[in-house]
């Protein structure tokens, strides 16, 4: 039985419910193993042979070898195991946000200092706010990302 899950329509927002705790159960138990410098390690060395390793499916696979944090999210991964991704390739949790938005970690910084994101235009999807959809990716990076996709 499905259940009704009025916050799916949040734009820019998975919420790590039951489901997405299913469904991410083997890349966040892949992150937690990275809490061990062995693994750390190993990780570095061959990331493929470690990620094959774990019975994840390949979407999450090419999501953690890509470092597409928001692609991790949507199959299942939990931001703060995720970020023992970030920590293991020396990157703060700053710059892991930022990169989710498009934005450089400068952008991103000042946007939470001056309070981030309003939720006018952002209650709902399809409103008119910088978290919707069509206002993505953000800040320079994003801008750099598509241009050199030829977007």
């Amino acid at each position: 039985m499905s259940l009704d899950k009025p916050y799916l329509d949040v734009p820019g927002t998975t919420i790590f419910d039951a489901e997405q705790s299913r469904l991410g159960y083997w890349l966040n138990q892949f992150c937690m193993s990275l809490m061990k410098a062995e693994n750390r390690a190993r990780f570095k060395a061959d990331e493929r042979a470690y990620l094959d390793e774990w019975p994840m499916t390949e979407a999450q696979k090419q999501a953690v070898l890509d470092r597409d944090m928001n692609r991790m999210i949507a199959n299942g991964g939990n931001i703060y195991f995720l970020a023992k991704i970030g920590a293991t390739d020396g990157k703060s949790f700053q710059q892991m946000a930022g990169s989710m938005t498009g934005m450089t970690e400068e952008e991103y910084r000042n946007m939470m200092i001056a309070g981030g994101r309003s939720a006018n235009g952002n209650r709902v999807v399809g409103e008119d706010g910088d978290a919707q959809a069509h206002r993505q990716p953000q800040g320079a990076a994003g801008r750099a990302t598509q241009a050199s996709k030829g977007a």
